[in-house]
């Protein structure tokens, strides 16, 4: 079977990072990143379209300086529930700290919206990238790379090992005999390791797909062998058309050296379209976007993120970019290193810097649809990515894509024209995974 295109949709709500000024947009209601039937229009407009995934992105931590969707939002795993009644094929994919959560309340969550939507759940691990998180959370300090992201390797492998608590046939349920539960297919997890101690069983059985997806967002050494070990979905950082063949052929041998199958991680590459009648009103209304959503003072505020919500403003904004190196060893330690590196080998004062985080730089997909759709094509078959998750400003720019890239891509049959499947393995065509106490083969849920 030829590859076809994956896509998702990811809701910006009222404006995140480099969004900062689309709660100003009339067409966007105020209260947008809590309202539950914007979210529920979205995922209803994406499963008319065929999209594979709802994804919804989380932190646990803001200051007043924070973008407008991070400083009121619902809660990824509540926000999902409410989705899952009003769809019935579209994915379900929530974004949930590995640091700041335990390993059974969390997997008995997952499993639960994983039941709840009929095997659509999909968890987006993180490490937690603010590191004033640990204050909420009791902790004086945020984690290091190296803790994070070994506990966040085992705290996926106890996840799946406590989905399999249930074999898939241990409720026979049977009147006759007066037996609910066949007490040799439960089995206790008994796990003991470095981060965490978990006895099991959880209180939950697998759904029509097995366990919930396991995505995850790697760009350090660490991210991406985590993700390799363990991600079935990527969202990759995208760049040029360069860069991202880079990553996806990295991931993939990165991924085979595991004795995992590449076809079993589906990377998903950031694309923020912009389609218009004309390529010319298209690449106008792009540059129009970044001068709306251009703020000095939200970008100095963002470019203190990777830094641990550093305030910048301290400094000489025309003095040469601050020693700050050691603030990134538990934030955003890749990006902050590569803002320090160019920082100093070009000799740019902070001001310039801030300037530079939300610098134009024009997409690939933006034009009219023929013109998007062209480019689509042709990032997918130079192997850049198995699918796109998807971030519209409005609900009228996400009709549009549809109504006019969809089609084009279907017709040259690089987007599929139904489901294949009810579960979000399914369509992402990922096998379900054999209970560890069965090993079982199984077939992708259709």
């Amino acid at each position: 079977m030829s590859r076809t295109i994956h896509l998702a949709l990811h809701p910006y709500g009222v404006g995140g990072p480099g969004q900062h000024g689309l709660w100003k947009d009339p067409r966007v209601a105020k209260n947008a990143s809590i309202d539950i039937d914007y979210y529920i229009r979205l995922a209803q407009a994406a499963e008319h379209a065929l999209f594979d995934a709802l994804f919804i992105v989380d932190s646990q931590f803001i200051n007043a300086t924070y973008p407008a969707h991070y400083l009121n939002r619902l809660e990824p795993l509540t926000l999902l529930s409410a989705v899952a009644t009003h769809t019935r094929h579209i994915g379900l994919v929530g974004t949930a700290s590995s640091t700041y959560n335990s390993p059974f309340n969390l997997a008995r969550r997952f499993a639960s919206l994983d039941h709840i939507s009929g095997g659509r759940a999909g968890w987006n691990v993180v490490t937690s990238f603010d590191t004033g998180t640990s204050r909420n959370f009791g902790l004086d300090e945020h984690l290091d790379y190296t803790t994070r992201y070994g506990r966040a390797l085992e705290f996926v492998q106890v996840a799946r090992g406590l989905w399999d608590s249930y074999e898939d046939d241990a409720f026979p349920a049977d009147t006759a005999r007066g037996v609910f539960l066949d007490a040799t297919k439960l089995h206790e997890l008994g796990h003991e390791g470095e981060h965490f101690k978990v006895a099991g069983p959880l209180n939950l059985s697998r759904s029509p797909q097995g366990q919930p997806v396991i995505f995850q967002a790697g760009v350090s050494e660490e991210g991406r062998d985590l993700a390799a070990r363990v991600a079935e979905g990527i969202y990759a950082p995208g760049g040029t058309l360069e860069q991202a063949q880079a990553y996806y052929a990295d991931i993939k041998q990165r991924t085979a050296a595991y004795g995992r199958d590449p076809d079993h991680i589906k990377i998903f590459i950031h694309g923020g379209p912009v389609v218009a009648a004309t390529d010319e009103k298209a690449r106008l209304r792009e540059r129009e976007i970044f001068e709306e959503d251009n703020d000095f003072d939200r970008n100095l505020a963002l470019l203190g993120r990777s830094f641990g919500a550093y305030d910048f403003g301290a400094h000489d904004l025309d003095a040469p970019f601050p020693d700050v190196a050691h603030l990134a060893e538990k934030g955003g330690r890749t990006g902050a290193a590569q803002l320090i590196a160019r920082a100093r080998q070009e000799n740019l004062t902070l001001r310039q810097v801030a300037e530079s985080v939300n610098q134009f730089r024009e997409s690939p997909f933006v034009g009219a649809p023929q013109t998007v759709a062209d480019t689509i094509e042709r990032w997918f078959e130079a192997g850049t990515f198995d699918g796109i998750n998807l971030a519209f400003r409005t609900e009228e720019e996400l009709a549009y894509f549809v109504d006019g890239v969809v089609p084009l891509l279907q017709k040259r049959g690089l987007y599929r024209t139904e489901y294949a499947a009810d579960t979000l393995r399914g369509n992402l065509g990922l096998p379900v995974p054999a209970n560890r106490h069965t090993r079982r083969p199984q077939l992708v849920n259709d």
